[in-house]
């Protein structure tokens, strides 16, 4: 199915870029994808599935790749949607009549877009976040951990503006929030330390300063050795040794970016910013043994989604 989702994505691109642009006009929407991964397909193919349910024909949902879009006039549509941070700057920086509403980013990496191409965030240029809500994120570390009073966040350039927003959350949850700020071309460890020393849980946000393929195995070993666990924004890390994650996937937000898109096809406002209603949960069984914890996953997923219902 991937395979063939694939070779749909870049046949129809291809289609497109031989009519030279001919076919746009055919087209309700179209999806731009910053790269032709696995992930941005499983978006964009959920995110075309909840169109088609809507009423569109599939010829009416046109999908590009970032290059495809740069190599060619931009095709008209009634609504654009990009899916990644290189295309929602790309869309930011083209001069469209239509909507854009761009996905499977980062909070961060949505106002980055805004910040370069002179935007405002509006119905017009808005965004599905990849990044879950803080609420859920400490509901979730008082789920799972209910002896855990501290929760540990280190903040680095993007990350350190949610300072008040952290605050809040965790005085609401009666946690006190332990965070130190690491500044550009410090070394992460020595906050790390720090904070390891007084918080009960760690709470990594998706700050590519902090965490990224160079730190993360030794935040986490750290971390690991400390006995404090963290709670991480993506399963991959909980495969590499985090506690747990919260997070949602490419399908679940497609999912969810196809129904606003619909929405807006029917006469209703795109609105502003919004995070990802739906949600998976993950847990290294091997790192809640070693913490003598027991956790179940639907248990906790469940639990989180009556939470937020006020259930």
């Amino acid at each position: 199915m991937k395979r063939l989702s694939r070779r749909l994505l870049l046949s129809s691109g291809l289609a497109w870029l031989a009519a030279g642009g001919a076919r746009a006009a055919e087209s309700a929407v179209v999806i731009v994808s910053s790269e032709r991964s696995a992930a941005y397909q499983e978006a964009a193919s959920a995110v075309q599935g909840e169109l088609v349910r809507g009423g569109l024909a599939p010829r009416e949902v046109l999908q590009l790749t970032a290059a495809e879009w740069a190599a060619a006039a931009p095709p008209v549509a009634r609504l654009y949607v990009a899916l990644g941070a290189e295309a929602a700057g790309l869309l930011a920086r083209s001069e469209l009549k239509a909507p854009v509403l761009c996905t499977l980013l980062p909070r961060a990496a949505f106002e980055r877009a805004l910040r370069d191409s002179g935007r405002r965030a509006s119905n017009q240029f808005t965004a599905l976040y990849l990044n879950q809500p803080l609420s859920r994120q400490f509901d979730l570390a008082r789920l799972a951990l209910p002896q855990a009073k501290r929760v540990g966040v280190l903040l680095g350039a993007e990350s350190k503006g949610q300072q008040a927003q952290l605050e809040e959350a965790a005085e609401a949850r009666n946690l006190k929030l332990v965070s130190a700020q690491v500044q550009p071309q410090e070394p992460v460890f020595g906050e790390l330390r720090k904070i390891l020393e007084e918080a009960d849980v760690l709470l990594a946000l998706a700050d590519p300063q902090i965490y990224n393929s160079s730190s993360i195995q030794n935040v986490l070993l750290t971390s690991f050795r400390a006995r404090v666990p963290m709670l991480a924004f993506s399963p991959a890390y909980v495969r590499a040794g985090a506690l747990l994650a919260v997070y949602s996937t490419p399908t679940q937000i497609g999912q969810q970016a196809g129904v606003m898109a619909r929405s807006y096809l029917q006469g209703r406002p795109l609105g502003a910013p919004q995070y990802p209603q739906e949600f998976s949960v993950s847990v290294n069984e091997h790192v809640a043994r070693s913490l003598g914890l027991h956790l179940e996953v639907p248990t906790l997923t469940e639990r989180l989604r009556r939470l937020e219902k006020g259930s």
